[in-house]
């Protein structure tokens, strides 16, 4: 449950997973609440003695145990301004941030986090954790997460890991079933309640409690208005070799993040991403606001967004089919029987809900078929 700074895992992958259990959930009824935990300065905060003593637990000869040691040993830092440098510090907390082994050696540091779940379902992205769980009841929801979130807690006492109680957030799911206008407080160890929220970004992605994607999608057109802008102003100064390095390294960009995910998101949210879309288009080719959107697609030769999208989505799909995507993803889709067409998608859950079709198995199979 760690897609942070492995082979294979990304934040789309880590979201895919998280977004398919949140759906699946909701698509039986059931009423859905997580936790998105932050802590304070996790890399800087790793106990040395405790990592040497996981590294051990894990089979490491004493050798290598030698060379961490040291390798982590006699660190000093100080800071450089104007040209005046600061006396040294002794460092002897935290990974090297910056080098190869840090994100490693911090997943090895916090990996038996997960262990503490119990009946909630974890996911972490390095130090990003989000503990989720769904059920027929809001009140044992809220109660499993209780329990499942003092645990966690408690795991990251003991590895002298600190919550950052405000900015760790509840929030529940209701896309279908009623939300309760003041939900049972979750409190941290400390005794201060959680706030619960309507919109949380989690992983670089606007989650919002009935997974429209409004809110991430009025995100995406700010930003890409204001670059929009200035580039109109400054359009004397491009060249159209320069205009579409420019829109390539920025806002398709922006625009490419995260698109398999917010794909399930109404035609009416997408299209306002068309609009923009178009306005970069007519920057670039100096067409008329007025020209037909096809014409604008041939004079550039781009795809539209959502057969860029489709193509994203066709490559998760792929990368699963053959493997290549996280065992959590690659598990969701299935091959059908061999008397089915060759390279067919197999659906084989209850029949969902119009909501539960938005489901990564029900819907990779649709696109794939």
């Amino acid at each position: 449950m760690q897609s942070g700074f492995r082979a294979g895992h990304g934040i789309t992958s880590a979201t895919l997973k998280v977004l398919n259990d949140i759906i699946t959930g909701i698509n039986k009824r059931q009423y859905c609440a997580a936790v998105f935990i932050d802590l304070a300065k996790a890399f800087n905060s790793v106990n040395q003695r405790i990592l040497i003593d996981r590294l051990n637990s894990l089979g490491f000869s004493s050798d290598c145990l030698a060379w961490f040691t040291n390798y982590f040993s006699d660190k000093v830092q100080c800071v450089k301004l104007e040209g005046l440098l600061s006396g040294p510090l002794a460092v002897s907390m935290g990974v090297p941030q910056g080098s190869f082994l840090g994100p490693s050696l911090f997943s090895v540091y916090i990996n038996d986090v997960a262990l503490a779940a119990g009946d909630s379902l974890i996911h972490l992205y390095a130090d990003d954790t989000i503990l989720y769980t769904s059920g027929p009841s809001l009140d044992t929801v809220l109660t499993n997460l209780q329990t499942s979130f003092n645990a966690i807690q408690h795991s990251f006492r003991v590895l002298q890991l600190l919550l950052n109680a405000s900015k760790t957030k509840c929030m529940l799911f209701n896309r279908l079933l009623p939300a309760p206008s003041r939900p049972t407080s979750i409190p941290t160890t400390d005794g201060s309640d959680l706030k619960y929220v309507d919109n949380y970004k989690y992983l670089g992605v606007w989650l919002d409690c009935k997974l429209s994607f409004q809110t991430h999608i009025k995100h995406l057109q700010s930003k890409i208005k204001s670059t929009i802008g200035f580039l109109f102003c400054n359009k004397a100064s491009f060249t159209h070799i320069a205009k579409i390095t420019l829109i390539k390294l920025t806002i398709l960009l922006i625009l490419d993040f995260g698109d398999v995910i917010y794909k399930i998101a109404s035609n009416t949210l997408l299209s306002k991403l068309d609009v923009v879309y178009h306005s970069i288009i007519c920057f670039v080719t100096k067409a008329p606001y007025t020209t037909h959107h096809c014409d604008l697609y041939a004079l550039v030769g781009w795809p539209s967004l959502h057969i860029c999208c489709q193509i994203h989505r066709l490559q998760v799909i792929y990368k699963s089919l053959l493997g290549k995507a996280p065992s959590y993803l690659s598990s969701l889709v299935t091959i059908a029987t061999p008397s089915a067409p060759a390279g067919i998608l197999h659906w084989s859950s209850p029949k969902p809900t119009y909501f539960g079709h938005l489901s990564f198995p029900f819907s990779a199979a649709n696109d794939w078929n």
